[in-house]
């Protein structure tokens, strides 16, 4: 493991206003992540889970704390620059594969990269991401041809092809049988072990959290 965590969590705290209510949902969170960790993130609903991946892969912003990605604070920077560093350094898979519909698979994966290299690169990287998850015979599909596996792994290529560093998937495989779900976790495991792509996953599974070398849980806004 490298000597200086890839990514560190200073003491963030994070509150939601629900009309006259304020709902902490993270209170005072600190936390380390090495180069090459795949780290589970588990607990019960309304933890604080999802709202702690949203921090840490710059989508929101703590009210207070700090985010320090490679050395550099990057917790309260401006919107174009988080945006930059989450094109240029992070991937994000959501549980329900938030793919544009009127896309095929190969441009749905292609869409990130499109803002960074030509199109015909960004064509090359997309082709070679769904070969390797083995959906290159699918890659002209729309995702209502696709079952909820593929989605998911259409959205893993996606997170992919700009060559993150950290990758943060939010109960990636809540919608996934048991068979699709070991597949995709299967993905994971060989971007972590081979590739040395630092995993974030937030699951309620506890068999899934086998997968991983580091596991935290959360408790109204604390790690327990």
């Amino acid at each position: 493991m490298d000597s200086e965590p890839i990514l560190s969590v200073k003491n963030i705290s994070k509150t939601y206003r629900l009309g006259e209510v304020v709902v902490p949902a993270l209170r005072g969170v600190s936390l380390d992540v090495n180069q090459g960790d795949f780290l589970v993130i588990t607990g019960r609903n309304g933890s604080g889970k999802s709202t702690l991946l949203r921090q840490l892969g710059l989508i929101d912003i703590p009210d207070s704390g700090e985010i320090i990605l490679q050395g550099q604070p990057v917790a309260h920077l401006a919107e174009a620059r988080r945006r930059e560093i989450r094109l240029l350094k992070l991937g994000y898979i959501f549980q329900e594969y938030a793919l544009i519909p009127e896309l095929t698979a190969l441009e749905n994966v292609m869409l990130p990269a499109l803002m960074l290299v030509s199109r015909t690169e960004c064509a090359k990287r997309a082709n070679g991401l769904l070969k390797k998850i083995g959906l290159d015979r699918r890659s002209h599909h729309l995702p209502k041809q696709l079952s909820g596996g593929e989605q998911q792994k259409v959205a893993i290529a996606r997170a992919l092809v700009n060559n993150p560093e950290i990758i943060f998937a939010d109960e990636p495989t809540a919608n996934l049988d048991s068979v699709a779900a070991q597949s995709v976790l299967e993905i994971f495991r060989n971007l972590n072990s081979h590739d040395r792509i630092t995993i974030m996953m937030i699951t309620h599974e506890e068999d899934e959290t086998a997968h991983a070398n580091r596991r935290i849980t959360l408790s109204d806004g604390k790690i327990i």
